[in-house]
């Protein structure tokens, strides 16, 4: 492994195997655990395709494996397929995260042409009304719905992805049995982690212990009977940070093996840490080979000299490092911090008491704020 800039000189940096491209800000749907920043609408132009592609040749240079065309809504790029083969081309396994909207069949069988390996296809519920409400459209779970068979039929496997929150959890039961419908190999049940928009409407989101006890305990019998009966569909459930005593490795280490760049070229070593009070290297102005090994921004948190009490002395700092630096700076206001998560931080009263106001507030769903239908609409359309 290549050394890098990092300030612990014990440690050595990995290889970006796993390269997100955030191709677009640009999405149909409101959701309100939105991933987007919250000035999504004003972020810098979006790299072009030759920008684009050669970003994906720089990442497959320095080990890159698989590739994720994520957003956003990646389907409103009008070169999305060019796109693909270009990455197919170079070798990547390709994954399109996509919400089924501006999906068809012909795009489908087009991507598959040009090489496209997997499409994961979100739901916000399942239930129709729960799901459009949401989702801020009135067909989005109808065209979901078709999408999702026609990505069977296809041949793709097929992989769902349910955000689960206080107004979905409690009918797990219910999307596991569409999922099963659907014929489903892979569904992650995945509970809202609180950056971006989800922050925001963390009151409104956050279920409570025992709804998500019981709906870890639905999961877990399916599993067991999916299991019994040899059925190839394999269940993830990702319980939230908020209900965890410590923290987990996220992104398996600050830039150890993930890279993320943003629609206009910022490059990141998390989808969230953009929110950070650090300068990030842009794809325009520097190679991904400086970016990875060299710039600031990717070795500010790498090995253990930049950590603080308790994660310095503590002796799981090799396994958690530290837990996350976007909630960290969220909750405490210094990146530098413990993830409050964990039991040992000084902060973690603030997750107890996110916790506690969970069991108290119980807001509706047209109480939550949806990311701002006008400008949403305005960039959905643009180019």
């Amino acid at each position: 492994m290549k050394s890098s800039g990092c300030n612990s000189p014990e440690h050595s940096v990995g290889l970006p195997l796993w390269l997100l491209a955030e191709l677009t800000y640009r999405c149909p749907l409101q959701c309100p655990y939105c991933s987007n920043p919250l000035d999504f609408s004003q972020q810098g132009r979006e790299l072009s395709t030759a920008e684009w592609i050669d970003v994906f040749r720089q990442a497959r240079e320095l080990g890159a494996a698989q590739l994720g065309f994520s957003g956003g809504e990646p389907l409103v790029r009008q070169d999305l397929k060019e796109l693909i083969r270009a990455a197919s081309e170079l070798g990547y396994y390709t994954n399109l995260i996509t919400s089924g909207i501006g999906l068809d069949e012909a795009r489908i069988e087009a991507f598959k042409r040009v090489g496209l390996d997997h499409i994961q296809i979100s739901f916000q519920a399942s239930d129709e009304t729960v799901n459009n409400l949401l989702a801020g459209s009135r067909k989005a779970f109808e065209q979901k719905l078709a999408m999702a068979r026609a990505v069977k039929a296809a041949g793709y496997p097929m992989v769902l992805n349910f955000v689960t929150h206080r107004h979905n959890i409690d009918r797990v039961d219910q999307i596991i049995e569409l999922c099963l419908a659907l014929e489903a190999d892979f569904v992650e049940l995945a509970t809202c982690q609180f950056y971006g928009w989800a922050e925001l409407n963390r009151v409104g989101l956050l279920p409570t212990h025992t709804q998500l006890q019981r709906a870890e305990r639905i999961t877990n019998e399916y599993r067991e009977k999916l299991a019994a009966e040899k059925h190839p569909c394999k269940l993830i459930f990702v319980t939230p940070d908020y209900y965890e005593e410590r923290p987990k490795a996220c992104m398996n280490g600050w830039g150890s093996v993930f890279l993320d760049i943003t629609p206009d070229g910022t490059a990141l070593p998390c989808h969230s840490a953009r929110q950070l009070p650090v300068q990030f290297p842009n794809v325009r102005e520097h190679s991904l080979a400086h970016i990875w090994y060299e710039s600031f921004g990717f070795n500010r948190f790498r090995g253990y000299e930049w950590m603080v009490e308790p994660c310095r002395s503590c002796d799981e700092k090799s396994r958690d490092f530290g837990g996350c630096r976007c909630q960290a700076f969220q909750l405490t206001g210094d990146a530098s911090n413990a993830d409050p998560v964990c039991s040992k931080s000084s902060h973690h009263h603030k997750i107890l008491a996110a916790r506690q106001e969970a069991e108290s507030v119980a807001p509706r769903i047209s109480e939550l704020a949806f990311r701002n239908e006008r400008a949403s609409r305005i960039i959905a359309t643009s180019r």
